[in-house]
């Protein structure tokens, strides 16, 4: 389990820092929110751990561009601020939960075991979606407003492990571990399948685009609704 704390007071992120990792889960540190908000855009996290008070961008602001680019991962926001009103912006902007310092460590761990166990968005069983794109992940049907186009078994996996992550930069080591998986696989696999799968997007007209990020691998960029 991999967590993004970002946290501009030392000693409390150490704090938690320490706990979290007792508990065996890898932890990410960052003390200012333009780093967490870069941080989120290239790497996958299963929680994040917010303070709302930060330096270059506050939480709030960063919880807002992360849920605008397509970013589901479950928020845990950490607030010295304890109004209703303050609350209900937090809540407002995207987060998942609110924790008023100062806490009990117990009851973040319970509470970030809490937000692991819910499905962050819903869809029928078997499906995975972002923008206007809906693959059936049993089938490898992928559908797109009235369109509709078979997929390979690999073009499905590659395009499930995409939809699963709007808007994140996917790194080519982590597409080949989590996709093909086998103990040897030619890179140029990678570019193959995703020449087939931007094929496909265009032939239903989706709106989403995979974007070769240089150097370091692929992401699905997913529109803003107007």
């Amino acid at each position: 389990m991999r967590i993004l704390l970002v946290e501009d007071d030392q000693a409390l992120a150490q704090a938690i820092a320490y706990r979290l990792r007792k508990e065996e889960m890898t932890v990410d540190r960052e003390d200012d929110g333009l780093a967490g908000f870069m941080a989120l855009k290239n790497s996958i996290y299963d929680t994040v751990l917010l303070d709302r008070m930060l330096p270059g961008m506050d939480g709030v602001t960063l919880l807002k561009r992360m849920r605008g680019m397509g970013n589901h991962t479950p928020v845990l926001m950490l607030t010295a601020m304890d109004g209703i009103a303050d609350r209900v912006v937090g809540l407002n902007a995207g987060a998942d939960d609110y924790l008023v310092k100062p806490f009990a460590m117990d009851e973040m761990i319970a509470r970030i075991r809490a937000l692991l166990r819910r499905p962050a968005r819903w869809l029928p069983q078997n499906t995975a979606a972002a923008g206007d794109l809906l693959l059936d992940t049993e089938c490898m049907l992928l559908r797109c407003n009235a369109c509709e186009r078979e997929l390979s078994r690999r073009e499905g996996q590659l395009l499930t492990f995409l939809l699963n992550n709007p808007g994140q930069v996917l790194p080519r080591s982590l597409l080949l571990d989590r996709v093909w998986m086998e103990a040897a696989v030619e890179e140029g696999n990678l570019d193959i399948y995703i020449h087939f799968l931007r094929r496909k997007l265009k032939d239903v007209n989706s709106v989403c685009r995979i974007q070769t990020i240089r150097g370091i691998g692929y992401l699905l960029s997913v529109p803003k609704p107007e």
